[in-house]
């Protein structure tokens, strides 16, 4: 179930309960006598990624159980940090996984229960869900389950934490609403402190200074309804060297001599790739054209199929 993007908070106060949203990727857990099985939104299989989740089925116990949360991993401060959640992606290697969890480990913040012994939860009001996973318990070194909010005051309250420290925002759910797999739906409201887009990576520009001869910023756009990849800009301010270098490796191989861009030649010194890759930018606000102002690289987008990228931009309360 995922939330729709709005501009502020939901009225009606009393209706609602209030999350922080935390920016990692997110995944449901399986569990049953036999051990953990982790999956993203779209069913690509995480379980092996992340070794020092496992011990989290012996903590709830052998009853079938069904998790909905947020794999994510913090920054010196505590803060969840997607960049540094991308050290971890993609690997599934035991040793090599086992290996970056001891430097970069996971955390996995628990919001949602959907399945209890051989009962669904999926037709229960959100307030029982949320009684019945605070009945687990699920607390230990790498999973937590984080407080939610409700009351008079609640939503401003957590929307002000989330910008004191420097979170992503807020979700508002509705006391009453069941959880629909798939869906996204109006019953949960996500409010940013930030825009944030998933876009498909067209090609780069070269860099200059210390990037001389290497990627400088990435050239990014969005698919419309007709399936035609329109440019947005360019992005260059949030790549790490790290982060550089594994671009370098995954664009080199889909070299391409036109833009895949509908506006044609957008640069004249662009490297255009196959539009395979897809990346998360954050971003202040977007021109009459499309173009992205003040955007920021936070990550690569492994689990969606860039034919997808087609949606408007998350607008979303910039904050005061």
């Amino acid at each position: 179930m995922l939330a729709t993007p709005a501009r502020e908070l939901p009225a009606g106060e009393a209706a609602w309960a209030y999350e922080l949203k935390w920016d990692g990727i997110r995944a449901v857990a399986h569990i049953d006598g036999s051990g953990l099985r982790l999956e993203s939104r779209n069913l690509k299989p995480l379980t092996a990624t992340y070794p020092e989740l496992h011990g989290l089925a012996k903590q709830v116990g052998a009853s079938p159980v069904i998790l909905d949360g947020e794999i994510v991993a913090l920054d010196d401060a505590g803060r969840p940090s997607f960049q540094r959640l991308q050290e971890r992606m993609g690997v599934t290697a035991p040793s090599e996984a086992a290996r970056r969890a001891a430097i970069t480990p996971a955390q996995y913040y628990v919001f949602d229960l959907l399945h209890l012994g051989d009962h669904s939860l999926l037709d229960l009001p959100y307030t029982e869900r949320r009684r019945l996973l605070e009945y687990l318990e699920v607390e230990g070194a790498h999973w937590r389950t984080p407080s939610r909010f409700d009351g008079e005051g609640a939503g401003a309250a957590t929307l002000d934490t989330a910008r004191r420290y420097g979170l992503e925002g807020v979700v508002a759910k509705r006391l009453d609403s069941t959880y629909r797999p798939g869906t996204r739906s109006k019953a949960w409201l996500k409010v940013k402190l930030l825009e944030e887009e998933e876009l498909v990576i067209g090609g780069w520009a070269p860099g200059e200074g210390r990037r001389a001869g290497a990627i400088g910023s990435l050239l990014v756009g969005r698919y419309d309804d007709r399936g035609v990849l329109h440019y947005c800009g360019g992005v260059g301010t949030g790549l790490t060297e790290a982060m550089l270098a594994r671009l370098a490796e995954r664009l080199t191989p889909l070299r391409r001599d036109t833009s895949p861009f509908a506006e044609g030649h957008v640069r004249r010194d662009a490297v255009y790739v196959e539009p395979r890759l897809v990346a998360t930018v954050e971003f202040r606000e977007r021109t009459a054209a499309g173009i992205l102002r003040q955007p920021s690289f936070k990550g690569l987008r492994d689990d969606l199929d860039p034919r997808t990228v087609t949606g408007e931009a998350e607008r979303v309360d910039l904050g005061g």
